[in-house]
Formats: structure tokens, C-alpha cells, sequence
């Protein structure tokens, strides 16, 4: 199971969350911040249904795989 952790940091005049290099929109304040990254956390652990997808690999090649609805990784929240 993967692990994902959601950073609340300084960005763009304001504050955001980031997970893996990735930045949120821009909240006025820490506070808000915060309880949007534990909102997302929080809806990332939530099981879904068992889906077929399909995507293309950076060689070019489609590949079909089977996602498992309740394949979902640990989360956190830091800052």
C-alpha cells in the first residue's frame, strides 16, 4: 500500500497544500489551508468501485489493468 503525504505550505501570496510536487489552488490562510489538505486526505482513502482502465505509457504502448476499489493508500497531513 502506498503512502501519501499532503504538505501545507507558503505559495503564490497565500498558502496551498502540495502531494508529490503538485500544488493545490491558493488559500488566504493557513487555517484554510489545513482543512482543505485533510479534507483531500481524507476523500483519497475512501474505497471506490473495481474499474477497468486504460492508459498510455510514456513509450507510446496502451495498456489495459483493473483497478481495485479498495486499493487506496495511508495518508497524512503535515504543516
Amino acid at each position: 500500500m502506498s503512502h501519501v503525504v499532503y504538505k501545507v505550505v507558503q505559495h503564490d501570496g497565500g498558502w496551498a497544500y502540495t502531494v508529490d510536487g503538485t500544488y493545490s489552488e491558493t488559500f488566504p490562510n493557513h487555517d484554510a489551508a489545513l482543512k482543505a489538505a485533510r479534507r483531500a486526505a481524507g476523500e483519497q482513502r475512501v474505497s471506490g468501485d473495481t474499474a477497468g482502465i486504460s492508459y498510455e505509457t510514456s513509450d507510446g504502448r496502451w495498456r489495459e489493468e483493473l483497478s481495485e476499489g479498495d486499493d487506496r493508500p495511508d495518508t497524512d497531513v503535515e504543516g
